[in-house]
């Protein structure tokens, strides 16, 4: 492995300091807010729930990273020792509570990277999701494991058929997302979004603000209102919007 993830007590208490008030921000408002910060790839396309979370829920966590590459050649058959150094074992049992399995598995759609098994393992460790750039295997178990999946496929093959895990705490490449160990995920049922820490804080502070902005010319559309009014408000609605609310309109 090349190098060993760090991450300090602060950093924990920064994450700690935001998780609820980003949990308020869909990843369609993160997504906008971030392209406003000049940070265009922050979505990870195509990667979809295997179960829906339901409205309005949405997941938060530190993402810890795993690469995958195509093997190349012959599996070596079955070795206990081999398969516990394995990256993405040593990833499993040094992952933290709250933390997001994120694995670039190089979109190949033929190979499971996990399945019920190491699902409940996550879940027992208290992972609050796992996103693969790849495929899943066991899916329906996995649903009864509860761990929530973003995956862009479903394979019953394992992931040994194509892939191999080759390291972990690097920089990976999340269909077009370039995600560091330590960068914070923010999902929901339309997908993922990664941005550095210092950005999440962004998010966090004037993420929730909008979502209540949008929600109330949502109202106002659905009753009637023009979109020349309220899409983005007026002075004069912007003034409607202060006064029923008692909040600052900034869209």
């Amino acid at each position: 492995m090349l190098s060993e993830f760090t991450w300090s007590g602060k950093e924990r208490s920064r994450v700690k300091a935001i998780e609820n008030d980003l949990a308020l921000v869909s990843t369609a408002s993160a997504c906008q807010l971030m392209i406003s910060m000049g940070w265009r790839n922050t979505f990870m396309l195509g990667l979809h729930p295997l179960q829906q979370l339901g409205l309005g829920n949405r997941i938060v966590g530190r993402a810890r990273t795993c690469q995958y590459l195509m093997r190349r050649g012959p599996e070596t058959g079955h070795d206990p020792v081999a398969r516990r150094n394995s990256a993405e074992i040593q990833l499993i049992e040094s992952i933290e509570s709250g933390d997001i399995f994120c694995v670039d598995a190089l979109g190949v759609p033929t190979a499971g990277i996990i399945g019920d098994i190491l699902a409940a393992r996550l879940k027992s460790r208290g992972v609050a999701a796992a996103v693969i750039n790849g495929a899943v295997r066991d899916s329906p178990y996995i649903a009864e494991v509860g761990l929530p999946v973003f995956a862009a496929s479903i394979h019953p093959a394992h992931s040994g058929r194509d892939l191999e895990a080759v390291d972990f705490d690097q920089p990976i490449n999340m269909v077009g997302v370039y995600v560091h160990s330590g960068d914070i995920l923010l999902a929901d049922d339309e997908g993922v979004i990664a941005m550095p820490l210092d950005f999440a804080e962004q998010i966090a502070s004037i993420g929730p603000s909008k979502e209540r902005l949008e929600m109330w010319i949502r109202g106002k559309i659905i009753a009637g209102g023009s979109a020349h009014d309220y899409y983005p408000p007026t002075s004069e609605k912007a003034a409607e919007y202060e006064q029923e609310t008692g909040q600052r309109a900034s869209h």
